[in-house]
């Protein structure tokens, strides 16, 4: 009887898990079968301002920007005040929705195959590779965060060079050579750049 229950409590943690690695690629790929939806769509292709705004209404569903941000300053989040880290969020959010969003609008037919993922507790990753029409192959990878139950991208990992690590590295060179205010300056020049075009 005990062998029984041993068993099947070890099939149920077996099924959680296999749920939980389904549920975490369903999310990504829902959201990135959105994504190429859009960018295919003939008549979005002619209007870039309301495929833009699809586009960054797709991906702000399951990118964690607060924690991208969070993540990309990093020791230096700890010296902001709640409002400057909401300025820092904004300013994080309007530059990488848009960098995310000109990289997607080249999509060309490029194939995207979901290798595997892992999930450790509250963490998760995706990992899948591009095949363009030449047959060229690069990865992308998604770092997931579980908040309240629902996964959230936090990092986005391309030919293995993490954009939150690339970030991170040129925000802390900024600031340490100029000021957090310099870099804060950049972030708004570069939000009212992309906000003109």
């Amino acid at each position: 009887m005990l062998l029984l229950r041993v068993t099947y409590m070890a099939l149920i943690s077996m099924f959680v898990a296999v749920q939980a690695f389904a549920s975490v690629t369903d999310e990504v790929k829902k959201t990135v079968d959105q994504v190429v939806k859009i960018v295919s769509n003939k008549e979005m292709k002619k209007d870039e301002v309301k495929r833009r705004q699809a586009l960054k209404q797709a991906i702000s569903v399951i990118f964690d920007y607060s924690e991208m941000a969070k993540r990309s300053l990093g020791r230096h989040w700890n010296d902001r005040t709640p409002a400057e880290r909401k300025q820092f969020v904004d300013l994080f959010a309007t530059l990488l929705e848009n960098s995310y969003a000109s990289k997607i609008e080249s999509y060309d037919n490029e194939k995207i195959n979901y290798i595997n993922e892992t999930v450790d507790g509250d963490y998760a990753e995706v990992r899948s590779r591009i095949v363009t029409p030449s047959f060229d192959t690069y990865s992308l990878d998604y770092r997931l965060l579980n908040e309240n139950g629902k996964w959230m991208i936090y990092d986005v990992i391309i030919e293995g060079v993490s954009l939150v690590s690339n970030y991170r590295s040129q925000f802390n060179r900024i600031i340490s050579d100029h000021g957090y205010g310099e870099l804060l300056n950049k972030l708004q020049t570069r939000s009212e750049e992309i906000k003109a075009q």
